[in-house]
């Protein structure tokens, strides 16, 4: 876990934008004049959109709901940062930047928010990402293709050696929205669909309560016109079906993957905002997560229905589980489940839709991304906030490693065969090769919004990059990554 121990001197933090004041040091008596209503805060971000904070660049300060004309002042520990004096405008905001020096340690650092005359304190959180080099790209054959924008995630189907890619542009009501079926080996274009038509106010018909979503209210609310779009995707190879989340209308669809016909399009609200799904095809059943709730939710893969919620209890005290991706381990009936907002990984036995299992996951913060060796029975898990992967110990919870991998670490994928943890670091804009025990072999990119990885056969891992974004309108690719 990083050390947020961090001297002033060390820091050195240079002021470079013009708001800067000298904060006296006597300026306000020990405790009078406290400020009991204010709701102040101060945020962190790099000047270039999209960009982490890495050692050695600047870093934009924007604070709000100061009083006007109030001093502001930004401490590590009991010093002052150099340059981190401010004095609010007449609208109570505060902006600048600060430079972060070089040898900065990547971490989470918790800045004192000092406002003067009336009193008031806060923390503010300052990350900076690691700076990890790109190394190890002649160690592999990278090949990329173009399919359609606005990609999200990508699934393979072992049986037809199909890759399945979802996309989706903009924010509600999505008009555009494709999945998409690619061959496997050439990367060429097989199919596509265009999902129909939703209708203008999401909410499905009521449910057992023990199905309904936890954010009931999200999956009722108002939707705009626009299209099924789809955001996660699985496989069913048993049946012949590819199973896709419909996050922006709650709910799921089933497509062919002959020929990406619709085979069926769940109602909305039948999962409040969906995001991962994976399927067991020998036990007939799809699981789906939806963010915000407490629950995994189970689909019966032949029959087409809705079956039942699985409760996840957070090992937290008062910490309610948020799922977000999913992990499955088919031959032995495992699935692993990342709890968002606590940091936690569950262990479901899917055969009997138990909880066995619920770990904390030390030094994760955002934990997003999951996956599983199911040789050895390791966890792997990734946090977006923390920009880490972290090694669990699948019988006990114990750290493994814990390895900076990357800015912005959002979704990984273990591949059995070539014993190798590929990370797609959004962030950063790579994707980041770890060995079985977290060690760091490889640094492959440029992937400037790598967005998610699956597995292929023989260690073949597709990579979807989402770097139309921040790039051009026809860049976003799919890379199919091969180690030589």
């Amino acid at each position: 876990m990083t050390s947020l121990r961090f001297g002033a001197a060390t820091l050195g933090l240079l002021l470079a934008g013009s708001a800067a004041v000298a904060m006296p040091a006597a300026a306000q008596t020990a405790f009078t004049t406290l400020d009991r209503t204010a709701k102040a805060e101060v945020e962190f971000s790099s000047p270039e959109r999209g960009k982490p904070v890495l050692a050695g660049s600047e870093v934009a300060v924007s604070g709000e709901n100061f009083r006007p004309n109030q001093q502001v002042a930004l401490l590590y520990g009991a010093a002052q940062l150099p340059g981190g004096s401010f004095t609010a405008d007449a609208e109570g905001k505060i902006a600048g930047r600060i430079a972060v020096p070089a040898n900065a340690v990547s971490g989470t650092h918790p800045i004192l928010v000092v406002a003067q005359a009336p009193y008031y304190a806060t923390v503010a959180e300052l990350k900076v990402s690691p700076t990890i080099p790109l190394s190890g790209q002649t160690g592999y054959e990278v090949r990329q293709a173009h399919p359609v924008r606005g990609l999200y995630q990508s699934a393979y189907s072992a049986k037809t050696n199909a890759v399945f890619l979802t996309s989706a542009i903009g924010r509600p009501p999505v008009h555009q929205s494709e999945l998409v079926k690619l061959d496997a080996d050439s990367m060429k274009v097989l199919a596509r669909a265009t999902p129909g038509q939703a209708p203008e106010r999401a909410g499905g018909a009521p449910r057992p309560a023990a199905a309904r979503p936890a954010n009931a209210a999200a999956a009722a609310a108002p939707q705009g016109p626009g299209v099924y779009a789809v955001y996660g995707v699985a496989v069913d190879d048993a049946r012949g079906n590819v199973w896709v989340t419909n996050t922006r209308q709650n709910t799921v669809a089933v497509y062919r993957q002959s020929d990406l016909g619709l085979v069926k399009q769940f109602e909305p609200g039948a999962v409040g905002h969906p995001r991962d799904v994976a399927v067991d095809a020998p036990l007939g059943k799809a699981y789906v997560t939806a963010v915000g709730a407490p629950e995994v939710y189970v689909f019966d893969t032949a029959g087409l229905t809705a079956n039942k919620a699985i409760p996840v209890k957070s090992a937290g005290r008062g910490k309610e589980f948020s799922g977000a991706s999913l992990s499955l381990d088919q031959a032995a009936h495992k699935l692993y489940v990342v709890g968002l907002s606590t940091g936690e990984v569950a262990v479901i036995d899917t055969r009997t839709d138990a909880v066995e299992k619920v770990f904390a996951v030390p030094g994760i913060r955002s934990a997003i991304g999951v996956s599983h060796d199911p040789l050895t029975g390791r966890i792997f898990v990734v946090g977006q906030g923390s920009d880490n992967l972290v090694v669990l110990d699948g019988a006990s919870g114990a750290v493994i490693a814990d390895t900076p991998i990357g800015a912005g670490a959002l979704n990984v994928v273990f591949d059995p065969v070539k014993r190798r943890a590929y990370v797609s670091n959004r962030g950063a804009g790579t994707i980041a090769v770890a060995d079985a025990d977290g060690k760091l072999v490889a640094n492959l990119g440029p992937a400037p919004m790598a967005n998610h990885v699956a597995l292929g056969k023989g260690g073949v891992v597709y990579a979807v990059d989402k770097s139309a974004g921040a790039l051009d309108a026809d860049s976003d690719t799919v890379l199919r990554i091969r180690p030589r």
